[in-house]
């Protein structure tokens, strides 16, 4: 038996379960932090050794063994061209989150309810099955509730959002016939899954859920739940093979809105985590914008941006959560001059925040221009429109950074220098996005092959008709 025999997959789901039952025992946060620390790299080992598994070309019935076949008879969940490099993101992401967690935040962050949120995406980002995975996104918005009220905080703006989020992703695949012609896909389908689709995304009027929970969620579990982008997983599994095209124009229109709106709500914030909460909205809805536009490039620059927003993104809200644990937190609205106590956090703050609307020499970059020549192709207001959200997010940034860091100089009784976790963890994610910024190309080509299978996938579904446009058919 060679290591490839081995069902890392299924690993990668069953470890972060199993490690949320055994961390929930400890009530000794040092003790908990160790433990999920170690299921967590667990984890990750498991996801790595998954996708270089899938990308050896190893086919299923040559992984040995599997415990889905001995409990269900077949595979349930499976990584493809999609979902293999995703999951090693999400495992990334957690494991970078936990371990930049300080001693000031370990009693308000629940490791046990990190992993077990891990186990439940890591199942949903292996899954195709419709029925399936829409159970598992229904699962997914449980730990976020709970979250809410174990810390006391309200409820009814997340339990609103994310009920009329499942409650029409049921309603709208209950319509959808099963043969996938697209001529019986009716508006009661369609309609109740763009609607789905848009309030878990937080696109304008439905995106007050978003700031609401950065408000009251813990800042980790907030990164965790959001930055993964699940939504827009959801919109390639279910929407993406299925909908016609006005309602993909739908989408990228109100998304389009939403990254300018967004946008110039974050330039004018008083508060970080507001701040950041329209930040990320902004930059999902940009991910958004590149599905609709149903061409290779457009498609490739949206997986690329996905790529770079949970990157970039996840980063920059770990810098944010460090400056939390020192200061409290943040008021925009006045000057903090942090940058003598914490330069380290200072660069990491420019650093992430200029990748996520690209900056020269980092990921973002590279998804930016291949989403912009994307929608330019298509119709070049649209790629305007791109361009003038970037600018006004990254003016957004410039302005945090000013009011973090400069303007007074700051004196304080302790030291306020980055810690090494939370060194390592953000300088992880800072030199994933400069890797991925200098040498793109097998990032890129993965993320091509990703568009061309759901193109191929919607072409099967849906044959283009005599008068859809060139750039939609190749």
């Amino acid at each position: 038996m060679s290591i490839w025999d081995l069902p890392w997959l299924e690993f990668s789901i069953v470890l972060p379960l199993i490690g949320a039952i055994w961390v929930s025992r400890f009530r000794d946060p040092i003790q908990a932090i160790r433990w999920s620390l170690t299921f967590t790299g667990a984890t990750l080992a498991c996801t790595l050794l998954t996708c270089i598994g899938f990308y050896l070309h190893l086919p299923e019935s040559e992984q040995g063994l599997s415990m889905q076949m001995y409990y269900f008879g077949r595979r349930l969940m499976h990584v493809d061209e999609l979902s293999a490099p995703l999951v090693v993101l999400l495992a990334v992401l957690h494991f970078l989150t936990t371990l930049a967690t300080g001693r000031t935040k370990m009693r308000r962050f629940s490791f046990a309810w990190s992993q077990a949120s891990e186990a439940i995406r890591m199942a949903a980002f292996a899954c195709t099955d419709p029925w399936l995975l829409i159970g598992l996104l229904a699962l997914g918005t449980l730990p976020g509730y709970l979250e809410l009220l174990n810390r006391g905080k309200p409820t009814r703006v997340y339990v609103l959002h994310m009920g009329l989020f499942v409650g029409l992703m049921v309603l709208g695949w209950a319509f959808v016939n099963p043969d996938g012609n697209h001529t019986l896909q009716t508006a009661w389908a369609t309609v109740p899954l763009l609607v789905a689709i848009l309030i878990r995304c937080g696109t304008v009027p439905a995106h007050c859920w978003v700031t609401d929970w950065f408000e009251h969620a813990s800042f980790g579990n907030a990164l965790l739940f959001a930055t993964p982008l699940v939504g827009v997983y959801a919109a390639i599994r279910l929407v993406l093979p299925i909908a016609p095209d006005w309602v993909l124009q739908s989408i990228g229109i109100m998304s389009l809105i939403t990254a300018i709106y967004a946008a110039g709500m974050a330039a004018v914030q008083q508060e970080a985590r507001r701040f950041f909460a329209y930040l990320f909205l902004s930059h999902a809805s940009l991910v958004l914008v590149g599905l609709e536009l149903v061409t290779s490039i457009g498609l490739l620059g949206a997986l690329c941006m996905w790529f770079s927003v949970t990157l970039a993104l996840g980063g920059f809200g770990l810098t944010l959560r460090a400056l939390e644990a020192r200061v409290g937190t943040l008021s925009l609205a006045k000057f903090h001059g942090l940058y003598e106590s914490t330069p380290s956090l200072a660069v990491c703050f420019l650093l992430t925040g200029f990748a996520s609307v690209g900056f020269p020499g980092t990921l973002g970059f590279v998804s930016i221009d291949l989403l912009v020549d994307g929608a330019v192709e298509a119709n070049p207001y649209l790629g305007v429109g791109i361009v003038i959200a970037s600018a006004i997010n990254g003016i957004a940034i410039v302005r945090a950074y000013f009011a973090i860091f400069t303007g007074t100089r700051r004196t304080s009784s302790i030291s306020l220098a980055i810690g090494l976790r939370e060194r390592i963890a953000v300088l992880s994610l800072a030199v994933l996005i400069l890797i991925g910024g200098v040498f793109p190309q097998a990032g890129v080509a993965s993320r091509y092959r990703a568009a061309e299978a759901i193109l191929k996938d919607r072409a099967t579904r849906i044959p283009p008709s005599d008068d859809t446009p060139v750039h939609a058919r190749h």
